[in-house]
């Protein structure tokens, strides 16, 4: 069995655990029809997607 000859300082440790603390925001889209800001690849608060209705909202259900 691999047995490591050195032992990792905690810096590196920490570094290697810590890679994901600097992830970037969501990226956000504007919808064609409403120009509602929403996130990528889903609906927005008023049910369009990719500038076509796909969810009926309570308002006109």
């Amino acid at each position: 069995m691999a047995v490591q000859k050195n032992r990792k300082s905690r810096s590196k440790r920490d570094k290697r655990r810590n890679t994901h603390a600097s992830m970037n925001p969501p990226t956000l889209s504007i919808d064609q029809t409403t120009g509602e800001t929403h996130l990528r690849h889903h609906v927005t608060r008023d049910g369009f997607y990719r500038g076509r209705r796909v969810v009926n909202t309570g308002d006109d259900a």
